[in-house]
């Protein structure tokens, strides 16, 4: 295993990044394309073409009846699962990059500022109070965000290293918002709001419908731009502090510009989605395995394979059983043991 992996590593580092990213759009495509067919009700890939080809062209080919099946199913139920799918798992990749480059610490993930922990408090909070799927959305992206903003604050208080204040800032307000999550599921209705907020919890793609989709989509993609934009201050701020302000870097007007984006990203993927974790630890250190340390290239390449990771992940929580397992319990039972065999290859892959 490891001679195959010697092998196959330098050869994908040869690839240039643009033929790498291209092949990594290219398996993501393939992997949407054949998640369109899979599914409790199985449709053939000249079905799919079919109906597709009838709301683009207009053509026929399937029977009235049918095509109405095959069209709430593919566009209904299963797209907006995909490009959720996709979408999140790009989300927490590009953000945990940027996290660990910015923290120049490769053990650290979307959740190290508390933004997890805080999303989650404003999901439960959400059901126990709002009527709407979009009142739990709102209160989740509010929760990450007040979490994060707390983790910056208690870092002002305090003299030091700007980065340590920022990762003890980041565990107060986790725990604290761990706390409050508690109280929530105390006090919610047994019967009805705690198995509601379990379940939101442990993650899941069941609620996602192409409304919601259309609302996250726009910010989620421009902050993950945003942040590909930036992935040379990145690059900077991987050296450390004194060596990018001697290089003319406001370290700290960047630093929070980036917290900033990768809190919104990832706030944004608890509100549609639940409680992913691990992709945002795990998916980098893949990312950096293939292509580098170089953010410019490591960022897309992330995104894609986060989005690749999540689609199949989804499969796998929709097939694998008769019910739907929650996306969260299996990303965990991948990441840990995946992670654990990487984690004495990550200073080498960082560097």
């Amino acid at each position: 295993m490891k001679r195959t992996a010697a092998r196959i590593l330098p050869t994908l580092r040869g690839n240039s990044p643009a033929s790498l990213l291209a092949g990594l759009g290219i398996v993501l495509a393939a992997c949407m394309a054949i998640s369109m067919t899979m599914g409790n009700y199985p449709i053939s890939y000249e079905e799919v073409g079919r109906v597709i080809s009838h709301h683009i062209f207009s053509t026929d080919g399937v029977d009235a009846a049918r095509q109405q099946l095959l069209s709430g199913v593919l566009f209904e139920i299963r797209a907006p699962r995909l490009i959720a799918a996709a979408l999140i798992g790009a989300a927490l990749s590009v953000s945990g990059a940027a996290y660990q480059a910015m923290f120049v610490n490769p053990l650290v993930s979307p959740g190290i500022l508390g933004v997890l922990p805080g999303a989650s408090f404003g999901a439960a909070l959400g059901l126990l109070v709002a009527d709407s799927t979009l009142g739990v959305q709102v209160m989740s992206f509010t929760g990450g965000v007040l979490a994060v903003g707390l983790a910056l604050l208690l870092a002002r208080f305090y003299d030091g290293d700007k980065v340590m204040m920022l990762i003890l800032g980041g565990i107060i307000s986790g725990s604290l918002f761990t706390s409050l999550l508690s109280i929530v599921k105390y006090t919610a209705d047994p019967t009805d709001q705690l198995p509601a907020i379990v379940y939101w919890l442990m993650g899941g793609l069941s609620l996602a419908d192409m409304n919601t989709v259309a609302a996250t989509a726009p910010p989620v993609l421009i902050g993950i731009a945003c942040i590909l934009l930036m992935s040379r201050h990145l690059n900077i701020l991987s050296l450390g502090d004194e060596e990018a302000k001697s290089l003319g870097v406001n370290v700290r007007l960047i630093r929070l510009c980036l917290i900033f984006l990768a809190t919104v990203v990832s706030a944004l993927t608890v509100a549609v989605g639940g409680l992913i974790g691990w992709v945002g630890l795990v998916i980098p250190h893949i990312g950096r395995m293939l292509v580098g340390p170089n953010n410019a290239i490591l960022l897309p390449a992330s995104a894609l394979i986060g989005a690749i990771y999540l689609v199949v992940v989804d499969d796998v929580a929709r097939m694998l059983l008769d019910v739907e397992i929650p996306l969260g319990i299996i990303t965990s039972l991948v990441g840990i043991p995946f992670f654990s065999l990487v984690l004495k290859n990550t200073r080498k892959g960082w560097n």
